[in-house]
């Protein structure tokens, strides 16, 4: 048996921009279709295994964001396949919390759209309450809640239903430090247990801690794909020259992205930082 988890293949998702409503009518109404193309991600191909822990890295406007949600299966791709061995949990701020129901009435509501039974959810949700640290605004309304707390409740129910593919988005950028270390406690548990994780942090030492393995994302593509110890400095080098661009440099960088992403410039064209030949 195969113990791939997550086989994604040339995957593409493109969106259309509007400048105001009525292109969107003209959009579906015209056989060529009206507005601008933009390819949050292009051409993406990449096989996670049981026990990967990836970290998904990548400036802002990367597309680190669209991978995770068409892993989940949030929105599908426009082109390509993405292939699931497994039951996926997303876990990013306020992920799938709604926010007129109270923390308790959405434990409930998330479990029961995973297909748990009432009898189940009455197991689970003492455990789920424990995790989350948010004492009685558990019955309170979730637009109540700080974004912290909103966190902590939608990583609490996703570890709690134990998936086999755990993707976590910027989840832990919120908060305090004790209870970041508590979910990389339950991450590292779900590790030994032969779990995919996908993991998408701006923290360069968090990404370091718990992650085997890098996926780069550069502007919708993916750069580079590897052992963790090979990628990051590569990473990290890239963010030192970014950084250091005149803003004449950063002008002309964003150019060549933004050409990228309507669909103008080949998928696999080397975008250009200051230091490169």
């Amino acid at each position: 048996m195969s113990n791939q988890t997550v086989i994604v293949r040339d995957v593409t998702k493109k969106y259309k921009m509007y400048k105001k409503p009525a292109e969107k009518l003209l959009d579906i109404i015209l056989p060529k279709g009206y507005g601008e193309d933009f390819y949050a991600i292009q051409n993406i191909s990449f096989e996670a295994n049981q026990g990967d822990v990836i970290g998904i890295v990548g400036v802002n406007g990367s597309g680190k964001s669209t991978l995770s949600n068409l892993i989940s299966g949030i929105i599908p791709p426009t082109s390509g396949t993405i292939e699931l061995n497994g039951e996926v949990s997303l876990i990013a701020i306020a992920s799938g919390l709604n926010n007129e129901l109270t923390g308790r009435e959405n434990i409930e509501l998330k479990c029961l759209m995973l297909g748990f039974s009432k009898q189940d959810i009455k197991r689970l949700e003492p455990e789920i309450i424990e995790f989350a640290e948010i004492g009685k605004f558990i019955d309170q309304p979730v637009k109540k809640y700080s974004s912290g707390m909103k966190s902590r409740l939608g990583f609490a129910i996703s570890v709690t239903v134990n998936p086999d593919i755990l993707v976590i988005d910027e989840a832990l950028s919120v908060g305090d430090q004790t209870f970041a270390d508590k979910c990389l406690d339950k991450m590292n548990e779900f590790k030994e247990q032969g779990k995919t994780i996908f993991f998408i942090s701006h923290s360069m030492g968090q990404v370091k801690k718990f992650c085997e393995k890098i996926l780069w994302l550069e502007y919708g593509e993916v750069r580079a794909y590897g052992p963790m110890k090979e990628i990051l400095p590569k990473y990290q080098e890239f963010l030192k020259e970014y950084k250091a661009m005149s803003k004449e440099e950063k002008k002309r960088f964003k150019q060549q992205v933004q050409l990228k992403q309507s669909g103008q410039n080949k998928p696999g064209d080397k975008l250009q930082t200051s230091s490169a030949k």
